[in-house]
């Protein structure tokens, strides 16, 4: 097949010389998302996206498959509010999962609040609950379309009657309530431009934190911390659990945060007066809890694997500090809250696989380690003034259990609930971990899910998954859309743990950032050369998919080895490294990138940036297909349409398909209705079952 792509418009005029080096730009005119020329170029690439997927003569078959494969009930943990228990709840085929309410966990769940009678097409999701100490209030947060923007209602828990206000303009906020149950603070920007839909691509400067007295229209709230001095910050904002001071944690970048405290009066009219605790940005820290003004925090300061420590708010010189757990010299600490007003939960992570315990708060002495199976810990459950906790586990094979277990009584923790997805037999699958080796020697991890029957010849499909950014760890994970692939397509589903991960702590991470980025190709590369090497698969049926800084990944390995791969799924990709820091909140992410105005990041940058650095009039490339959402603010359409736009420009591979799907009324993914997921999933399929040329087993 010869695609006959739209002519774009070339602006060669579009010149600038950065660092003594000239970058052309001539698809800068993608940029504006509201130009008559950038929705006619989605329209024409929608269309041709359209007419090749139409070929699949399987589509209705892979669409009500995954509709079964995705139609079982899904359950959050619950929790204990006041005196009532709250849980969410998917059906299976809701769009967005409902807030249940019950009296006791024996009681009969009522709906407390059901996002989706808020839009027939589930475009509305619920994206936080936080409720007010009592439990007689519930702040919670909805997006619209996938934006990244919230709007924050307030709900009365007796009544289920929200109150009249509503408080707009929040990203990257949650809320954390006052003691006396009257109001709360959060963060929020101000109005940047005319529409809030996720569609603009202004940048978000200005973020400052704001107190809301439940009750009066949002023009009332009380500004109560801003660095004006630093419009890039991002603050936000958490109540002690003594209800007397105010924790403020600010941050430059995604990594690290300086820490400040302010004492809380029972009437704020005004900006706080901050005490700093830290005010360098050279760690990460996260309240645990506090007795009085001792404060518990979990932190990776000159710990990578992370500790815990307590310090006093009347001193708090690092050289006061005092660890209560040390760093581990292996695994690492990826959690810890405080329950049972004494006790602490942590959640470590020892090669990609998660292990609980138990344990005190004074001195860190573990308690006991509960046995759980094999997979990742996703949620725990409990406050302080709780005795009962509980928490929900999954991996390859299994879609979700949720253990409970209450400090007063309790020996050991029992499976409170157990979900099972119909019409898949976990005993006919097999997962396994394995260790290869990348281009420098470095030992990385990775699983590998295939069937039981599934024969090593290197004739089976193989769907490399990858992220490697930003200290996120790719734990074990059920993926009911993934399923297909491993059953119907009877291929291999891989997940390498790449550094630039959380994996292995911040030594990790920080051996795949900034000018050691190419670390993180490296790995991905050398798992999809140890899957060939081993006959999992072959160059022609191998497919790499990531998605955000994975869109990256996999555009970077496909322009660096097009001979590798069969074809690249990248979805929401930053694909513009030199102009990811000028839209949204793209900033932050030069902890992991590096500062492109930075003279030594933008020689880094500008090796690997995807959308520089495509094999000019190569005939070898990957079949690709790129996906995006019009009101994803995180990750902005501009990056998938300048990309497609210059590869379709300058391959030479007229037979190649080198496809866009531009998504309406779609963000970055984390809230998108699940009819959504399954019509994206269905086309990625078509795509490729056509691309590759895949028989479809039933």
């Amino acid at each position: 097949m010869v695609f006959n792509y739209p002519k774009a418009r070339r602006d060669e005029s579009v010149i600038e010389t950065l660092h003594g080096i000239q970058v052309k730009d001539p698809y800068r005119w993608l940029e504006d998302p509201e130009s008559e020329e950038t929705k006619n170029f989605v329209h024409e690439q929608n269309k041709i996206f359209q007419a090749y997927i139409a070929k699949c003569d399987v589509k209705d078959k892979i669409n009500e498959r995954l509709k079964d494969l995705m139609d079982y009930p899904k359950y959050s943990c619950p929790f204990k509010r006041g005196s009532r228990y709250f849980f969410r709840k998917n059906d299976g085929l809701q769009n967005q999962s409902v807030l249940y309410i019950q009296d006791s966990l024996d009681s009969e769940p009522k709906v407390f609040f059901d996002p989706n009678t808020l839009d027939k097409d589930g475009l509305v999701s619920l994206s936080f609950t936080n409720f007010s100490l009592d439990g007689e209030w519930l702040s919670y947060g909805l997006a619209d379309a996938g934006s990244d923007w919230r709007r924050i209602k307030i709900r009365k828990v007796d009544t289920g009657a929200d109150a009249d206000e509503t408080v707009y303009f929040c990203k990257y906020s949650q809320t954390s309530w006052t003691h006396d149950n009257k109001g709360f603070f959060y963060s929020r920007y101000p109005k940047l431009a005319d529409t809030f839909d996720g569609s603009e691509n202004v940048k978000c400067v200005d973020h400052k934190m704001y107190y809301h007295k439940v009750g009066t229209p949002q023009e009332n709230d009380v500004l109560v911390v801003e660095f004006p001095e630093y419009p890039e910050w991002v603050i936000n904002g958490l109540v002690s659990d003594c209800g007397k001071y105010l924790f403020v944690f600010v941050a430059e970048t995604c990594q690290n945060t300086a820490l400040y405290y302010a004492h809380l009066d029972n009437d704020i009219k005004g900006k706080l007066e901050l005490k700093p605790i830290v005010t360098k940005f050279e760690a990460e820290y996260d309240f645990i809890a506090n007795d009085g003004t001792t404060v518990y925090f979990k932190t990776n300061r000159n710990a990578p694997n992370y500790k815990i420590i307590k310090l006093d708010l009347n001193d708090p010189d690092e050289k006061n500090w005092i660890e209560i757990i040390p760093e581990h010299e292996k695994n690492v600490l990826n959690s810890a809250i405080c329950v049972d007003n004494d006790k602490l939960i942590t959640i470590y992570t020892e090669d990609v696989i998660d292990a609980i315990q138990f344990r005190t708060l004074k001195d860190g002495n573990i308690i006991f380690k509960p046995k759980i199976p094999v997979g990742s810990i996703g949620t725990v459950t409990g406050k302080r003034y709780q005795s009962q906790v509980f928490f929900d586990l999954s991996n390859f094979l299994t879609p979700g259990m949720i253990f409970k277990y209450d400090f007063n009584g309790d020996s050991d923790i029992s499976v409170f609930r157990e979900t099972l997805c119909k019409g898949f037999d976990m005993s006919k699958f097999e997962v396994k971990q394995i260790f290869y080796s990348s281009k420098d020697g470095t030992k990385v991890p990775m699983f590998i899910v295939h069937s039981k029957d599934f024969e090593a010849n290197g004739e089976s499909p193989c769907l490399l998954y990858g992220y490697g950014g930003f200290n996120i760890t790719l734990s074990p994970f059920f993926s009911p859309v993934r399923l297909l692939w491993v059953q119907n397509f009877r291929g291999v589903f891989a997940v390498a743990n790449l550094r630039g991960g959380g994996e292995y702590g911040e030594k990790w991470h920080e051996a795949g950032v900034r000018d050691k980025k190419q670390n993180v190709f490296d790995d991905f590369i050398a798992a999809a050369e140890y899957l060939i090497d081993n006959k999992y698969t072959n160059k022609k049926k191998i497919v790499i998919e990531g998605g955000s800084n994975g869109g990256l990944l996999v555009a970077a390995c496909s322009n660096q080895r097009p001979d590798l791969f069969g074809a690249t799924i990248c979805q929401v990709g930053v694909l513009d490294s030199l102009r990811f820091h000028k839209f949204g909140i793209g900033k932050l992410w030069t902890s992991d990138y590096g500062h492109p105005e930075n003279e030594n990041d933008f020689k880094a940058l500008i090796k690997y940036s995807p959308l520089h650095n495509i094999p000019a009039a190569s005939d070898v490339y990957p079949k690709i297909l790129l996906l995006t959402g019009d009101h994803d603010d995180r990750v902005a359409p501009l990056h998938t349409l300048k990309f497609v736009a210059e590869l379709q420009h300058s391959l030479n591979v007229k037979e190649i398909p080198l496809l866009t799907r531009v998504e309406v009324n779609a963000g970055h993914g984390a809230s998108t209705p699940v009819s959504k997921q399954i019509a994206v999933r269905t086309d990625i399929y078509c795509f490729l079952k056509i691309a590759l040329d895949l028989p479809y087993y039933e």
